[in-house]
């Protein structure tokens, strides 16, 4: 049967406050419900109130490791964990007013956004959801690493990813899959923490990045494991990538229906993606099914 459902906000304003992994400065975010249609976006508030960036791939800045959006002269920062909470838990249409650049960190993943916005409850809203439905495969790639969307024959949203360290044995290739749905969501990836090698820590260090972050926050791989922290999943990193990957395909704008794969895919491949879809399928009206 045909995707459909109404469109989802949530039932009253709520907050998480923290600090950027990469800048170290302190911001509040607050999730305020938002009329139906008009998606999620957000508003830098010390900036001022029209200070406003659509949460869309059209917008995303070519950054390495993380997903930052401009939209005439305003920025936003590391936003995939947030973008991935609100897809994850189908939640449509919400402004994200904050007070600074950089989402916070918190542990690395998601659960903070997911336990603040599972608060206050989801409202559901008289409009309609228009999925973008992936009708023929795509596939990006670029070197070894690669993305693909393909039709899916149950009308969900699916989403594998391939992490493959074949140098770092500690990681070394893991597997996440699972169909996505709020349940699933949170069960399956909502707590999934970033992770680095000791190494690139040390080198982003040097650069004078992240410098107040500890393996508490993150899960940082030394030789042996992870420092001063355990694994929530045996294949935690997989797993994160995988929630990455969901919030990255936020910036579609539409909840997907299709079967996404990846192998060893950056945020960057995520939204050359994602731009693609948009080209090619947001446009794509399913057809309702017969009474």
């Amino acid at each position: 049967m045909p995707h459909f459902r109404l469109q989802n906000t949530i039932a009253h304003p709520v907050a998480v406050c923290g600090y950027g992994f990469w800048s170290g400065e302190y911001v509040e975010v607050e999730f305020r419900p938002a009329p139906a249609g008009s998606g999620i976006r957000f508003v830098r508030e010390d900036l001022g109130p029209t200070a406003c960036v659509p949460a869309r791939v059209e917008h995303r800045l070519d950054v390495p490791r993380r997903t930052n959006l401009e939209c005439d002269g305003v920025q936003v920062e590391m936003v995939e964990h947030v973008l991935a909470a609100l897809a994850g838990l189908q939640i449509d249409n919400c402004v994200v007013a904050v007070t600074a650049a950089e989402m916070p960190g918190c542990d690395g993943s998601s659960s903070a956004f997911v336990q603040a916005l599972d608060s206050v409850g989801v409202e559901q809203q008289g409009q309609e959801s228009a999925p973008l439905r992936v009708t023929e495969s795509v596939r990006i790639q670029s070197g070894e690493s690669w993305i693909e969307a393909q039709p899916a024959d149950d009308d969900r949203f699916h989403v594998e990813f391939q992490l493959d360290y074949p140098n770092d044995p500690i990681i070394g290739h893991q597997v996440a899959s699972l169909t996505v749905s709020p349940h699933t969501f949170r069960r399956e990836l909502a707590s999934c923490r970033t992770f680095v090698l000791e190494r690139e820590a040390d080198a982003m260090i040097k650069q004078g990045l992240g410098t107040h972050v500890t393996p508490k926050d993150l899960l940082l791989f030394g030789k042996y494991g992870p420092v001063d922290n355990r694994l929530r999943f045996e294949n935690e990193c997989a797993r994160h990538k995988a929630l990455d990957l969901v919030g990255d395909l936020a910036l579609t704008g539409c909840e997907i229906v299709g079967q996404i794969r990846a192998y060893r895919s950056s945020h960057q491949l995520n939204a050359a993606l994602a731009s693609e879809l948009v080209t090619r399928f947001a446009n794509v009206i399913p057809l309702k099914a017969s009474a």
